[in-house]
């Protein structure tokens, strides 16, 4: 039997030590088109008023429907196993980008 076939739907994924350390994101600005989304991860830092864009992700419309459900799910296993996550209700409003729908997490 050949490797790939005992593999089945196995992805071998390798993670490089500087994209393992991640990049650290307190604001999502999400904007699409008719055929993409883009995510861009931004760190915004008390009393500096410029922000920069830490890492930009670009999905197809189907991919974030399933990285929604993926969240979501996620989610809810993390608030059964350490109850509620809270927001915020004074969280800052930032003002909406200019390149189309945008949604912010």
């Amino acid at each position: 039997m050949a490797e790939d076939q005992k593999k089945g739907n196995q992805i071998d994924i390798e993670l490089s030590e500087e994209v393992a350390d991640g990049i650290y994101s307190n604001l999502a600005i999400i904007s699409h088109s008719n055929s993409e989304f883009v995510i861009d991860f931004i760190r915004m830092l008390p009393g500096i008023p410029k922000a920069k864009v830490k890492s930009r992700i670009l999905l197809s419309p189907q991919h974030a429907k399933r990285l929604h459900m993926a969240l979501n799910d996620n989610l809810a296993k993390f608030e059964n196993m350490f109850g509620e996550i809270e927001l915020q209700e004074s969280a800052p409003q930032f003002p909406p980008m200019n390149f189309g729908p945008t949604g912010e997490a």
